[in-house]
């Protein structure tokens, strides 16, 4: 009886293992392929826009659309919205400090490194400022002027919240530093 009992498992297991197999199978279609048989393409994307001609838009709304995609993670958009706003606007602060962090997202330091030094040339060194710099030095691995940057920060706002928490998630990454300053 247990003889029969396990040929009868073994049958229905294989019987199973046939039916899954077939279910598998693609039942539609040509059954042979030739040369001629038509192929379902999709059809191309649509191209690519132009770049956007920047002569008769306004730097507000420049600097809002660059805002509004740095907001987003659409740093190379931000980098574009940013770059016009202080090609018309070169006195514009905060557009120059958003040119640099969406460079520095997009990983281009040397320009954030310009984009810096132009804000500074307009309003001088500010907590904010130091504080992306820092962020900058922190994205390239240079944790010494990442925290030199923050302590001048601190000097200039010493209860500043957001200074004093990136000294404190630079020390938790870099405990060696921390204990060297």
């Amino acid at each position: 009886m247990r003889g029969r009992t396990l040929s009868a498992l073994t049958r229905g297991a294989a019987v199973l293992l046939v039916a899954l197999a077939l279910a598998g199978c693609q039942t539609a279609g040509p059954e042979v392929i030739t040369p001629d048989t038509p192929l379902e393409i999709e059809p191309p994307p649509p191209p690519v826009p132009e770049p956007i001609d920047f002569t008769d838009v306004l730097p507000t709304e420049t600097f809002r659309l660059g805002l509004q995609h740095f907001k987003r993670g659409d740093y190379g958009l931000a980098e574009r919205y940013f770059r016009a706003t202080v090609e018309k606007d070169p006195s514009n602060v905060e557009a120059w400090i958003g040119l640099a962090g969406a460079y520095d997202h997009i990983r281009r330091f040397e320009l954030a490194d310009r984009a810096y030094a132009a804000a500074i040339r307009i309003s001088g060194e500010t907590v904010q400022i130091l504080n992306n710099q820092s962020q900058s030095y922190m994205l390239r691995s240079d944790f010494r002027t990442a925290r030199a940057k923050l302590r001048k920060a601190l000097r200039l706002d010493p209860g500043n919240p957001t200074v004093i928490n990136n000294i404190r998630i630079l020390d938790a990454n870099d405990p060696a530093l921390a204990k060297a300053r």
